[in-house]
C-alpha cells in the first residue's frame, strides 16, 4: 500500500469514527432532551392534576358553607318567625287587657309594662339574633378558611425549597 492510500484509509478512518462519535454524543444528547421533555410533561400533567384536585376541593368547601349559611339563616328565620309570633300573641293579650281597665292610671301601668316587656324581650331576642348570625358566619367560613390555609400552605412550598432554576420541587 502507498503512503497516500494509507493517509487517505487513515483520514477515512478518523472520519468515521468522529462521525461515529458525534452521531453517539447527538444521540445522547437528543435522548437527555426526550428524558427531560417527558419529565416536563409528566410535570405538568402532574400539576393539571393537582389543579383539578384543588379545585374540586374548592367546590366542595364552597358549597359546605353555603349549605351552612343557609342552614343558618333557616333557623334565623325560624327565631325570628318564634319572635313575632309571640310578640303578637303578647300584643293581642296586651290589647285585652288594655280594653279591660277601669282607669287611665290601670292603663298607664299597663301599657308601661307591655312597652317595657316588649323592649327587653326585643333586645334579648336581637342579641340572640347576632349571636346565631355571628357562630353561623364562623361555621360558614370555616371550609373556606380552610380551603386559604391549604393555599398558602401549597403555594408556600416551592418558595421554601431550594432556589436553583429547577422545576424540582
Amino acid at each position: 500500500m502507498t503512503e497516500t492510500a494509507t493517509v487517505t484509509q487513515a483520514t477515512a478512518q478518523a472520519f468515521q469514527d468522529t462521525f461515529a462519535k458525534s452521531k453517539s454524543d447527538m444521540e445522547g444528547v437528543m435522548k437527555a432532551q426526550q428524558e427531560q421533555l417527558q419529565k416536563a410533561a409528566s410535570q405538568i400533567t402532574k400539576g393539571f392534576e393537582d389543579l383539578t384536585a384543588f379545585t374540586k376541593g374548592n367546590v366542595e368547601a364552597v358549597v359546605a358553607s353555603s349549605t351552612i349559611a343557609a342552614k343558618g339563616a333557616e333557623e334565623m328565620g325560624r327565631q325570628v318567625a318564634a319572635f313575632t309570633q309571640t310578640s303578637f300573641e303578647k300584643s293581642l293579650a296586651a290589647g285585652k287587657a288594655m280594653m279591660g281597665v277601669k282607669t287611665i292610671q290601670e292603663l298607664a301601668t299597663l301599657q308601661h309594662g307591655f312597652a317595657q316587656s316588649s323592649f327587653d324581650t326585643m333586645v334579648n331576642e336581637m342579641t340572640r339574633l347576632q349571636e346565631l348570625s355571628v357562630k353561623v358566619a364562623g361555621e360558614a367560613m370555616a371550609p373556606l378558611n380552610a380551603r386559604v390555609n391549604l393555599a398558602v400552605e401549597t403555594l408556600a412550598k416551592p418558595l421554601n425549597g431550594p432556589v436553583n432554576g429547577s422545576m424540582n420541587g
